[in-house]
C-alpha cells in the first residue's frame, strides 16, 4: 500500500521563482507599466503578422516569435498570422527535379509547380508554424487561404520590358470573406493561414504573403499590420546610409514606391494597401530582433518602419472656425 503523498512532496501550483533583486524587481514593474497605454490601445484588437525571412528558419528566433504571438494573445490582442514559404517551396521543387524560374521577381508556377506550392504551404509550413506557437500554449489554427472561400484570386502577369509575361498560377487577391478568421478569433485561437487563394475559374493560386496579410488586415478592421522581414525597416538613402526611416505617411511612400530595391518593394506596397485601406497603422520591421513583436506592439519607440494615413486637412481650420 501505497503511503499518502505529503505536503512536502506535492507538485507546486505554481513555477518556483528565481530570486530577483528589488533593483531588477522595480525596473520589471516600470517596463510593465510603460507598456500600459499601448496594452490598453491593443486590448481587444486584431494586429495581422506577416511571418517570414530568418525569423521563420532560425530555431532561437522562431521560439521568441511564437512566445511573442501567444504574450499577444494573452495580453488580450487577437493575432492573426500570415505566412508564405519561398525557400521550402525551392528547395521541394528541387527535390522533386522541377524547374523554378522567376520573372520580375515572382515565381513562374506550372500546374505541376502548383501542386508542390500548395502542399509544402498548406501540408509543410503551415503546420510547421502551428505547431512552433503550440508549444507555448495551444491556441493555433491552421487555415489556407482556400479554406472557407477565404481568399480570392485573379491571375496576374508579370512586366518583363515593359511587356505582360504569364508566369502561370500566381494570383492577385481581390477579395475577402474574413468570416472563418473571425470566428476563431471570438473562440480565442490564433489563426495562422498559408498564402494560397482560390480563383473563380476553380484554379488553386499562389499569392505574395505580403499582400495576402494586407488585404485581410484591411478584412478584419485590423489594428496594426507587422511585416517581419531580414533589414532593418525603410533606409532613408540606401546604400549610402544605413539610417531607417522610422515614420512615414501614405503619400510620401508612395511617390518612393517605384525607387525602392526589388525586395522591399511587396513589403512596403502592402503597408500603403493597408493603410490606404483603412489599417491605423503598418509597420515593416527586422524579425532578426528578439522579441520583435512585443518592442514594436508594447513600447513607446518601436522598430521598423511604419507607415500612417496621409494627414486629413481639419475643415476647421480651413475656415477658421472654431473646432
Amino acid at each position: 500500500m501505497s503511503r499518502p503523498t505529503t505536503l512536502s512532496q506535492a507538485a507546486p501550483s505554481h513555477p518556483a521563482k528565481p530570486p530577483v533583486s528589488p533593483e531588477v524587481a522595480a525596473q520589471q514593474a516600470a517596463t510593465l507599466i510603460d507598456a500600459l497605454p499601448w496594452l490598453q490601445r491593443f486590448a481587444g484588437k486584431v494586429v495581422v503578422i506577416k511571418y517570414g525571412g530568418n525569423a521563420m528558419t532560425a530555431p532561437e528566433l522562431q521560439r521568441s516569435f511564437a512566445q511573442d504571438v501567444v504574450f499577444l494573445r494573452y495580453a488580450g490582442v487577437r493575432p492573426v498570422v500570415v505566412h508564405g514559404g519561398g525557400p521550402q517551396i525551392t528547395e521541394q521543387l528541387q527535390r522533386l527535379g522541377i524547374a523554378s524560374e522567376f520573372r520580375a521577381g515572382l515565381r513562374v508556377t506550372t500546374p505541376e509547380a502548383m501542386q508542390v506550392v500548395r502542399m509544402v504551404l498548406t501540408g509543410q509550413v503551415n503546420g510547421d508554424v502551428v505547431n512552433l506557437i503550440n508549444d507555448h500554449g495551444s491556441l493555433a489554427v491552421g487555415l489556407s487561404g482556400e479554406d472557407a472561400g477565404m481568399l480570392r484570386a485573379e491571375r496576374r502577369a508579370a512586366l518583363v520590358d515593359g511587356l505582360p509575361v504569364d508566369i502561370g498560377q500566381v494570383g492577385d487577391v481581390v477579395a475577402v470573406d474574413p468570416s472563418a478568421v473571425t470566428a476563431l478569433l471570438d473562440a480565442g485561437r490564433i489563426p495562422v493561414i498559408a498564402s494560397v487563394a482560390r480563383g473563380s475559374d476553380g484554379l488553386s493560386y499562389n499569392v505574395n504573403a505580403d499582400t495576402a496579410a494586407a488585404a485581410l488586415a484591411a478584412a478584419l478592421n485590423a489594428e496594426k499590420l507587422i511585416v517581419l522581414t531580414d533589414v532593418a525597416g525603410l533606409y532613408a538613402d540606401w546604400p549610402a546610409s544605413s539610417e531607417v526611416i522610422p515614420e512615414i505617411r501614405a503619400g510620401r511612400l508612395a511617390a518612393l514606391l517605384p525607387g525602392l530595391a526589388a525586395g522591399m518593394v511587396p513589403k512596403m506596397e502592402a503597408c500603403l494597401r493597408a493603410v490606404q485601406a483603412g489599417v491605423p497603422s503598418a509597420t515593416v520591421m527586422d524579425g532578426r530582433a528578439p522579441h520583435a513583436l512585443l518592442l514594436e506592439i508594447f513600447t513607446t519607440e518601436g522598430i521598423g518602419t511604419m507607415v500612417l494615413p496621409d494627414v486629413e486637412p481639419d475643415p476647421a481650420a480651413e475656415t477658421g472656425e472654431p473646432a
